[in-house]
């Protein structure tokens, strides 16, 4: 099921439960997905998905019943029990406010696989950061409370989730449309588009147009997912189509339909238009290409526990990479080199993060190019139970096959034997074909 290129049509706006919905109706076993969101520590709740039509068009409407739900009311482009599409945050205490610090904890101390983690912390953490600046608070204070509710929680995660299950594929977008009107929320009746959803969307360097739609259609937990999730945006070019899927809201639009469409394909060539991350190579190369930030920093009077807490930190953020480099610094001290690898529209956050959390006093920043093999997952069996494989492909050849971590920890911990053993097997497996 997986391909290399995951489209995501945003004329009809964004939010969570319509990604969902929509990588749902692609392909996503929603009986999987939710055994996969039993390892979030959050309970109360249970997950509605049903086939029906807005504006002609069929696809899958996602929902997150509470067991205490009182009637759910309409709003911004979704029916949701105890939350406003529009999100937002309260700085002030709710029975349903949870800060930052908290949500991160929860997702961090989860079951849940490490991509994911780091996937739905960031995407709390741009949410944390518009709202901060809103609200003149630090991050980890903001306590959300429509984003913070448990069905936004689960929509969250739920979205890094399917995206796991179809193999991580490569995500783009096409220019975001927003509609016009008003919402309510915590903090009253606000223009469309909501203060998050522009702060979101305007840290990242995304571009809204508003549409004659009188309804909010991109929602503050849709502009997180979409800036942390999309490698780029512009129109939909050199995509061969193979599967497509629709995610539903709950009201009927007055201008279109309320629907997500997404696209999962193979690109054939480099996408022209406006650049915010990963490219696909020229029609001569096999290879992918992209573009990341390179943050340096030395260090002489940091604690190996310092360094450790922002490996942690910064990882859960986002960041592709973190390591350290032992160092010869000037009067002969011994010292560390920090690098962080991130997107290349991250650098600015993850500089920010370097000067608040190590001793540094300056960070140097470099852009490169990169070039990566094809990926996608296949599951192979083993005698132990199935395993998920990533192969590396180059020219039409898979050039590289490694089995992941956590499948392999998982099945060797339900069969009682060695991860080593696990992995093995499953290599053996792949090379039978």
């Amino acid at each position: 099921m997986t391909k290399n290129t995951l489209y995501l049509d945003l004329n009809s706006g964004i939010s969570g439960d319509m990604l969902v919905g929509a990588l749902i109706d692609l392909g996503v076993d929603a009986a999987r997905l939710e055994r996969t969101l039993r390892r979030l520590k959050v309970g109360g709740y249970h997950l509605h998905v049903a086939r029906a039509q807005r504006g002609g068009v069929t696809g899958t409407r996602f929902e997150v019943h509470l067991e205490d739900d009182h009637p759910p009311h309409v709003a911004g482009g979704q029916a949701v029990p105890h939350r406003h599409a529009g999100g937002g945050c309260q700085p002030h205490s709710h029975p349903q406010a949870r800060n930052f610090a908290d949500i991160r904890a929860l997702i961090v101390g989860s079951r849940l696989s490490a991509w994911v983690k780091r996937k739905a912390v960031a995407v709390f953490q741009r949410l944390a950061e518009a709202e901060g600046r809103i609200h003149g608070m630090p991050p980890d204070e903001v306590q959300f409370h429509e984003v913070g509710a448990v069905d936004s929680i689960v929509d969250i995660v739920g979205a890094c989730v399917a995206l796991e299950l179809l193999g991580r594929p490569r995500v783009v977008a096409s220019p975001v449309i927003e509609g016009r009107g008003w919402i309510r929320c915590a903090h009253g009746q606000l223009p469309v588009p909501a203060p998050a959803t522009l702060a979101v969307l305007g840290q990242r360097g995304i571009p809204l147009s508003q549409c004659d739609e009188p309804h909010e259609m991109v929602t503050p937990t849709g502009a997180a997912l979409l800036a942390e999730l999309a490698e780029e945006f512009g129109p939909m070019t050199g995509l061969c189509a193979t599967q497509i899927g629709y995610g539903l809201g709950s009201r009927e639009h007055q201008t279109r339909p309320n629907a997500l469409r997404v696209v999962l394909g193979r690109s054939s060539a480099a996408k022209p238009g406006r650049r915010t991350g990963a490219t696909t190579a020229g029609a001569g190369d096999d290879w992918e290409s992209d573009r990341v930030a390179v943050l340096e920093t030395n260090l002489d009077d940091v604690s190996g526990e310092l360094l450790g807490h922002f490996m942690e930190t910064a990882l859960a953020a986002g960041a592709l990479d973190v390591f350290y480099t032992a160092i010869q610094m000037k009067k002969n001290r011994p010292g560390v080199l920090l690098t962080v690898l991130c997107a290349e529209t991250d650098a600015d956050r993850f500089s920010e993060l370097i000067l608040r959390e190590t001793t540094a006093f300056g960070v140097r920043r470099t852009v490169a190019e990169r070039r990566k093999l094809r990926r996608n997952v296949t599951r192979v069996n083993t005698p132990y139970g199935p395993v998920d494989i990533k192969l590396g492909r180059l020219h039409g050849q898979s050039v590289q096959a490694k089995p992941e971590f956590e499948s392999c920890r998982g099945v060797a911990a339900r069969a009682g034997v060695s991860v080593r053993q696990v992995a093995a097997a499953a290599l053996r497996a792949w090379r039978r074909g």
